[in-house]
This record gives structure tokens, sequence and C-alpha cells, in this order.
């Protein structure tokens, strides 16, 4: 699905967040809520060559994962008026361009007041030539801890999101999330004591 086929004669739309955009929306919008989506579950599961790593050592970024019984919590952005088109057209070339990242639209939650809003979501699935798949926590950690990209360290984007996590969602367990960034912190003090 095109995000063009889904904004033709919309003047609003909501956009889902689960990984950067939680705390790096770089787009205008009328407002923002935290809440969730069902049916999919955050995995890092997906090679940044970009933003977060490069061609030789490509960083993991997160996406979704179909799973019936899982939840994910993240923030939905309420874009309206000359914002519905700016903020795709930018987010075409952050997600889709150089992430390699599709859109669906998906139920939103909201935290505060359980409103479902239809939502924009971007997602890498496993035809996606970026899409690492699983490895184990301390794979990912490792790797996560030893890139960066155009856009920073892959090690800040993990942190941000564990802090956003425990910020506005602290009822949430998220496993996967928190096992992949204490392994990361444990690997700090070593290598800085390479550098």
């Amino acid at each position: 699905m095109k995000p063009q086929d889904i904004i033709t004669g919309k003047t609003s739309l909501w956009i889902f967040g689960y990984g950067s955009l939680v705390w790096k929306p770089d787009f205008k919008y009328r407002r923002s809520q935290v809440g969730y989506i069902q049916g999919y579950k955050r995995r890092f599961w997906h090679g940044d060559n970009f933003h977060r790593g490069n061609d030789d050592q490509p960083g993991r970024v997160v996406t979704l994962i179909e799973d019936d019984d899982a939840t994910t919590w993240g923030v939905a952005f309420e874009v309206t008026g000359s914002q519905v088109e700016e903020s795709l057209n930018y987010l075409n070339v952050r997600e889709a361009v150089r992430g390699g990242y599709i859109t669906k639209l998906v139920d939103f939650i909201s935290k505060d007041d359980k409103e479902v809003h239809q939502a924009l979501l971007y997602i890498a699935t496993p035809d996606n030539p970026l899409f690492l798949g699983r490895a184990s926590h301390e794979e990912i950690g490792y790797q996560i801890a030893t890139s960066q990209g155009k856009t920073g360290h892959n090690l800040e984007y993990l942190l941000r999101l564990a802090e956003f996590m425990r910020k506005s969602c602290p009822h949430v367990k998220d496993p996967h999330l928190f096992s992949i960034e204490a392994v990361a912190r444990a690997l700090i003090p070593y290598l800085l004591g390479a550098n």
C-alpha cells in the first residue's frame, strides 16, 4: 500500500511510531498520543546501512513482526492539512527509500482515553534486503553497540527507545528491548577502553 493511496481525500492522518519516531519524529504534527497497536511485536531484526550503520557494518533497528497475541507500544502523531503531505514526503525518504519499510494501516489505541484511530505504520518485512532476522540478544546487543551511521550511533537509538518505554509506558514489559539494552550497556566500558 502506498501512502498516496491512503491520503486521497483526507485532511487528517495518524502515523504510528514504535522506533526512532517515538523520540525523533522530525515532522510537524497537530498532536501526539502514547498508546499501542495489537497483533505485532517489536524486534531488532531490521538492518540499517544509512542512519545507524553502513554497508560494511549495518546497525540494527526495530521492525514489527506479526503475532496475534502481542501488543506494541509507541506514539501516534496526528497530522492535518498540509502536514499530511509534508510528513508523508519526509517519511517516504526516511523510512521507505533509506530504510526499505512498507506501509500498512492499523488500529491505534490511545493510552489515556482508549480512543481508537486508524494509523499509518511503517514496517520492514523479511523480503526486504535489509531485513536481518532473528539473532541472540548478545549478538544484537554487540552489533548495536559497535555500529554507527549518518544519523548517529546505533547505541543512541537503542537507549532512547528504552528510555521512552520506561518514562511513557512504565507498566509495559518488553523483554526483547530491555535484554538487548542490558547487553549493550555492559559492553560500553570495554568499547571505551578500546579507544
